[in-house]
């Protein structure tokens, strides 16, 4: 899984590489693998793993520096169950040369490759064993593959058997599972649909601004008149042109697609995996980091740039190859070139799909196609008008001065992720105090910067005062007002519903840890045990800490004084965290087989209650509400986020489902 991790967060690196896809095609497994077993004596013996590699690519030693190419990994399946191993994996000769890409000396193979391991039986009755390997393979990218190896003691072949669960985690396993009755209400339409669609809308909607904001960064801006240039003067027709530079744009589109595609692969493998991945406190660190890093870029510091290497190649085949593959390679060029300026509001896009609602692969594919048209717009319209270019402001210091803006809202973003893993491990150092105060002091500093009070030397810029300096700056300053009345009124700011944390994580002395100070249950059997007694149905509210739409819903729509009442008044509000990792007691950890065969370990309490709803009600994203009787019948359809006044229909049509007998304190669900 961490592994999994690392491949996800470097995708996109992977994906730039030009020619991946046409190598990955001509050779699809570099490296062939046999294996061996000799046996020594009775009980000792030396597995053998030998490698024939392709020409040109590279297999790399266990003991490879870190900062390169992965190294080689051996994983001995339940070692110490019936053998041990004697020493080290021992591998045959290697070579080493210094990598021009990740500027470290490598240490890899080349041709053949073997390694061994000498391992001794403490059981002599045992079948066989299993050996995982990690390997990585490059040459101009990196393949990295996982390999399979089993060792049979016998004449047959060993096939390992899956472990067995213990009657425990059978048992704990069903208790998962509720008696849920008029399931198939879920799925009904609750008219919130539009909403979720809109989200779409939303997401494409931030690419395109990002894009429109990376064309005007000094990566790109120069590109587009000598661009559009080369179009429409090096063709015979300027129709030809117009249709080149046509095509130019829409290949630009397709790769800032292409690179959204491997989210979809992943989702596809567990649809958990990246709502997993999105709430993990050390991801959100990385993230964290990632940002603040990009954020110095922008200050001028240094520059995040891809090897130049990747550039060189892919231009000499836009110059090889012409016609329409040319000038895809082209594009492929520029996404290349300009990747300093474009990949840290790539990296802003990446981080704001992963907090909003919905299907994480499908925002992101959104998202980066509003990039990419936005990028590629100018390009085609300027070819189709090109007395427009005339009209372009020249390059200059205003460029300096929206990298350093981008800059200040890159640390923004950063302190995003620093609170989503404050509030996953519960750790108290950003609360919403703190949270605010950072950001007013950030859009202080930007309404500084653009007023001229000081600059940063590693730019060698100073801002002009200019009227689009200044209304900038005065921007700023109404938005560090904005903040400083919520900072101090502790008004909701829905404005920024989701970004600051909730209202209930604060400084200041609390009744209730649940929204809105209502009363909320965060554990299901003790909220149904209370929802009983006093004869309320349920409210089931699957949230999140790090769940940006799961506090808009609760700011902009809980909070609205109808819906309010209802909450506090009708309902026994369970308010269940899928992301929370406090670890369970020992006693209630357990392993849960699906029926497909997988296994997950259930050993925090989100890993309990993410499970828990996606057994019972068949979701994975949140914010998601269902409404249930005291006996567990379901009173409408799930919900998702939405807006007040569905929201509140919804309720109010709960309760009409809802119908407790006054005299025999037992329930009955009427429907229309």
């Amino acid at each position: 899984m961490d592994r999994l991790k690392a491949i996800l967060l470097l995708i996109f690196l992977y994906f730039l590489s030009p020619g991946q896809t046409l190598q990955a095609q001509a050779s699809v497994d570099p490296v062939q693998w046999s294996q061996e077993l000799v046996r020594e004596s009775d009980s000792v013996y030396v597995l053998v793993f030998e490698a024939r590699i392709d020409p040109e690519w590279h297999l790399y030693s266990q003991h490879t520096p870190p900062g390169g190419a992965l190294p080689t990994e051996f994983t001995f399946k339940n070692e110490g169950a019936g053998y041990r191993t004697l020493g080290p994996v021992q591998e045959s000769e290697t070579h080493t040369a210094f990598s021009t890409i990740f500027e470290v000396e490598e240490t890899f193979f080349k041709g053949t490759a073997r390694f061994t391991q000498k391992i001794q039986l403490t059981d002599l009755k045992i079948k066989g064993i299993q050996v995982e390997m990690f390997y990585q393979v490059c040459a101009e990218v990196c393949i990295g593959a996982d390999k399979t190896f089993l060792f049979s003691f016998s004449d047959q072949p060993y096939v390992p058997e899956a472990a067995a669960l213990d009657a425990a985690s059978l048992a704990k396993g069903d208790a998962l599972l509720l008696d849920l009755k008029n399931k198939e209400l879920l799925g009904q339409d609750t008219g919130s649909g539009s909403v979720r669609r809109q989200g779409i809308w939303v997401i494409f909607g931030l690419g395109f601004i990002g894009g429109l904001l990376a064309l005007l960064t000094p990566c790109v801006f120069p590109m587009i008149p000598l661009t559009v240039s080369f179009f429409t003067k090096q063709t015979s027709s300027r129709s030809k042109g117009v249709a080149r530079a046509g095509f130019y744009g829409f290949c630009i589109v397709l790769i800032y697609f292409l690179l959204s595609l491997p989210f979809h692969f992943f989702d596809s493998v567990d649809s958990q995996i990246l709502n997993t991945i999105a709430t993990n406190i050390w991801l959100n660190l990385f993230f964290f980091g990632v940002f603040v890093a990009f954020a110095f870029s922008f200050f001028g510091y240094y520059e995040l740039t891809l090897p130049s290497s990747w550039a060189s190649k892919a231009d000499q085949a836009s110059d090889r190859i012409g016609g329409a593959i040319g000038i895809f390679f082209m594009a492929l060029t520029l996404a290349i070139v300009s990747f300093s300026c474009t990949g840290p509001i790539l990296g802003g896009l990446l981080g704001s799909t992963a907090l909003s609602e919905g299907d994480v692969a499908t925002n992101l594919t959104a998202g980066m196609l509003g990039f990419g048209v936005a990028l590629a717009l100018p390009f085609t319209l300027f070819a189709l008008f090109p007395s427009l270019l005339q009209r372009l402001p020249s390059s200059g210091g205003w460029m300096e001065t929206v990298k350093v803006v981008l800059g200040f809202l890159e640390l923004g973003l950063a302190l995003k992720f620093l609170s989503n893993a404050d509030l996953i491990g519960n750790w108290g150092i950003l609360k919403r105090e703190v949270f605010l105060g950072l950001w007013i002091l950030l859009a202080l500093l930007v309404a500084a910067y653009l007023l001229g009070v000081f600059r940063f030397k590693k730019t060698g810029a100073d801002v002009r005062r200019s009227p689009w300096s200044i209304g900038g700056a005065f921007v700023f300053l109404g938005f560090a007002a904005y903040l400083t009345y919520g900072l101090f009124t502790g008004a909701p700011l829905k404005m920024l519903s989701g970004f600051p944390p909730p209202d209930f994580y604060t400084l200041r002395a609390q009744n209730s840890d649940c929204p809105l100070g209502l009363e909320c249950y965060k554990d299901f059997d003790k909220g149904l045990e209370e929802s009983r007694a006093s004869g309320k149905p349920i409210l089931l509210d699957f949230t999140g800490w790090a769940c940006v739409n799961c506090r808009k819903m609760e700011e902009q729509v809980w909070s609205d004084p109808e819906v309010f009442q209802i909450l506090r008044d009708d309902y026994v509000l369970i308010s269940l965290y899928v992301d929370e990792r406090r670890l369970l007691p020992a006693d209630r950890q357990f392993v849960y087989a699906y029926e497909n065969g997988t296994r997950k370990e259930i050993e925090s309490v989100g890993d309990y209650w993410s499970t828990f709803q996606n057994l019972n009600f068949g979701a994975v994203s949140q914010p998601y509400y269902v409404l249930l009787s005291p006996s567990l019948e379901i009173l409408g359809p799930a919900i998702q986020n939405t807006d007040i006044d569905t929201y509140r229909t919804w309720l109010d049509n709960g309760l009409k489902l809802y119908i407790k007998d006054p005299f025999t304190g037992s329930e009955a669900i009427e429907f229309p």
